[in-house]
């Protein structure tokens, strides 16, 4: 796996399909690694540039001493796509991956042409609630938070049946310092204003069982972005991309046909 040097850290990067595609670009969520994209990218056609990255403090990518900012996030991004000579990519965003979409979309109109932005929103919970989050897991480390987690994260027959077991272990393997970084980063962010400048086309997706990001939240995101396509996931959590990974891929590909994405000239 390749690794991008934005200056001050390196990101780990991997790339699939056509290397002279339309690019897509995917980022994730909190305590996940690019491997939640594993499903959606094997389905999609070949002719797209599929490009994924760890976030910093995630995966293999480094992990500098924390705290981050949303800022050093979308900074990041911009530098992997700048690395990859990237514009008018399509970029799908999950969880802090589609707050980091949206700070991109805003500072770089040539980067990016569209937007997939999933179980997220321009503001995620509260900097209480992050900070409590920090605490437990200086104190007691990832896997004293991952029961809630799974349980906000994936609906009751899922996990009834194991399913989500391999995230579970994903989260549990993340770097703490890495995790904490990006809590903070999320803790800090509020994008309200700034997103509702955004016009460009977009699709907004909820999981229909998702306790971190509700539907309620993400369509009020969807309401901020004039012409956005809002679409309920019914039956998946927060990580479409993994417990709905056929519907997410149907509902990515619709859009990227319907901006005519990767279309023959």
């Amino acid at each position: 796996m390749p690794m991008i040097d934005t200056g001050t850290i390196s990101l780990n990067v991997v790339e699939d399909g056509d290397p002279g595609g339309a690019p897509v670009v995917f980022a994730g969520a909190l305590g996940t690694d690019l491997t939640i994209w594993d499903a959606v990218v094997a389905a999609l056609p070949g002719r797209f540039r599929l490009i994924r990255f760890d976030m910093r403090g995630h995966g293999q990518s480094d992990v500098p001493p924390g705290p981050y900012s949303m800022g050093a996030l979308v900074r990041d991004a911009e530098a992997v796509l700048d690395a990859l000579n990237v514009q008018d990519a399509v970029f799908v965003g999950l969880s802090v991956g589609g707050l980091v979409a949206q700070g991109l979309a805003v500072k770089r109109m040539d980067q990016i042409r569209a937007l997939v932005l999933s179980g997220t929103a321009p503001k995620i919970g509260t900097k209480a609630g992050w900070h409590e989050r920090i605490a437990t897991v200086r104190a007691k480390g990832l896997p004293a938070l991952t029961d809630d987690l799974m349980a906000r994260w994936f609906s009751r027959r899922d996990r009834a049946e194991g399913a989500d077991l391999p995230t579970r272990r994903m989260v549990e393997r993340q770097d703490p310092e890495g995790y904490i970084g990006v809590c903070a980063a999320i803790a800090g962010t509020d994008f309200i204003t700034p997103t509702s400048g955004l016009r460009l086309p977009a699709q907004v997706l909820a999981g229909s069982e998702d306790g971190s990001t509700p539907p309620d939240l993400v369509r009020e995101l969807a309401d901020l972005i004039p012409g956005s396509r809002f679409e309920l996931l019914r039956g998946a959590g927060h990580l479409p991309c993994v417990d709905s990974a056929p519907l997410f891929t149907e509902k990515l590909s619709d859009f990227l046909t319907a901006i005519g994405h990767g279309a023959t000239q």
